[in-house]
Order: structure tokens, then sequence, then C-alpha cells
């Protein structure tokens, strides 16, 4: 999974570097723009974006305001912070993708198309549901591997 995921990003990431290389050389080097360049780009870099947060979920490095723990002296009490914070994820994850369903049904139905080059914009719509219930899944397996520590110990399996 690391190995895919990396490659993914670094796919995507190459992708949108490169689409905006050619923009700049052509647009302001060669004064010609390319048409659609800009639209045909946000399609990787709205997945990129979303996996990446999906990344940041996978590995659990979101970044967080955790004041509580400058005055939890435990692992035991840092362990049920982070239980707590699971919990949380998941209820406004679940929450928020009500809504990302709705809008994906809607844009499934309506099947929008790009202005220049007429594509589906519903490919660059269903990242956000993809992105949701990848993220909810790590925050579901990070919050089972938290209760597994927190009731047996962080040396069980």
């Amino acid at each position: 999974m690391d190995r895919f995921s990396a490659i993914l990003l670094t796919s995507l990431i190459c992708i949108v570097a490169l689409g905006q290389f050619v923009q700049v050389v052509t647009r302001y080097v060669l004064q010609v723009p390319v048409m659609g360049l800009e639209e045909a780009m946000m399609f990787p870099t709205l997945w990129l974006y979303i996996l990446g947060a999906v990344n940041a979920s996978r590995e659990n490095t979101h970044i967080r305001a955790n004041v509580l723990e400058i005055f939890l002296t435990t692992a035991t009490a840092h362990r049920v912070l982070a239980i707590v914070g699971e919990v949380i994820s998941l209820i406004i994850g679940f929450w928020l993708t009500t809504w990302v369903w709705d809008f994906t049904r809607y844009s499934w139905r309506v099947w929008k198309e790009s202005p220049t080059l007429y594509i589906p914009t519903f490919y660059g719509d269903v990242a956000l549901m993809v992105g949701m219930v990848l993220m909810l899944i790590w925050s579901a397996l990070h919050l089972l591997r938290d209760l597994r520590h927190l009731v047996k110990g962080p040396n069980h399996g």
C-alpha cells in the first residue's frame, strides 16, 4: 500500500508540475497559450489534493492542535485522547460523507462537462467521495488500533 500510494502521488505531482511547466513555457516564453491545459490540469490537481489528504490520514499525520497533550502525562491518557479524536473524526467524516454522497449523485445525474474540452466533471467530483470513504476507513483502522493498544497494551498484535 505504501509503494502504491507513493507511486500514484508522485505520478500526479509530476503530471501537475509538467502541465504547469508547459503552460509557463508556452504562455510566457512562446507567447502561445495552450487552450484547455488549465482545464485538463484541474483533474489531476484535484485528485492529488484529495489523495494527499487520504495519505495523511493513512499515515496519521494530519495537522493537529492537541493542546491537551501538554497536560497529559501518561501514555494511557494520550491513547484515550487519540481515541476521542478518532471518534470525533469518524462522526464528522460520516456527516461530511452524506453531503459528499448527495453531491456525487447530483454530479452523476447532471453529468456536466468542462467548457473547452468537454471532459465530464464527474471524474473530478468523484474524487471527493473516494477520498472521504478512504479517510473514514483509515480513521476507523486507527481507532481500532488505539482501542487495541489501550486494552492490551502497545506490544500486542
